[in-house]
């Protein structure tokens, strides 16, 4: 099934006031934080000017989906399969700024159409940090 733009974004303004109490929270919270440092470093934009290049723009876009693979690392997974086990969860699509998350299939698709600049570029991001 094919989703619009405006079906899988959304927009977050401010982060959520932190307060350790007993309350129910998802095995995610501390993402957070890590959103918090995704904001500070401006990763998205300058994942964004990795990949200003090219002209197709997907409906998740690179940035995006490279974020998604940074978050997807930071919570212990390797396997892209593993995107189900915590693709319902409401703070992972908070930090990537979605209202649903991509499937794996989605995720190799546009992976696989990034050219060399785009390696090369965001290769330079790591690098030079």
């Amino acid at each position: 099934m094919k989703y619009s733009r405006a079906e899988v974004h959304c927009k977050t303004h401010s982060l959520p006031v932190l307060r350790f109490e007993d309350s129910q929270l998802t095995s995610y919270s501390g993402l957070i934080l890590i959103q918090e440092l995704f904001v500070r470093l401006g990763l998205k934009e300058r994942l964004r000017r990795c990949f200003s290049h090219l002209t197709v723009s997907p409906i998740f876009g690179y940035p995006t989906l490279v974020l998604c693979l940074v978050v997807h690392l930071l919570l212990g997974y390797r396997q892209l399969r593993d995107i189900r086990y915590y693709a319902d969860d409401p703070l992972v699509k908070r930090i990537l700024g979605l209202r649903r998350l991509p499937d794996v299939a989605t995720v190799s698709r546009a992976l696989a159409g990034a050219d060399q600049e785009s390696v090369r570029r965001l290769q330079g991001l790591l690098r030079d940090g």
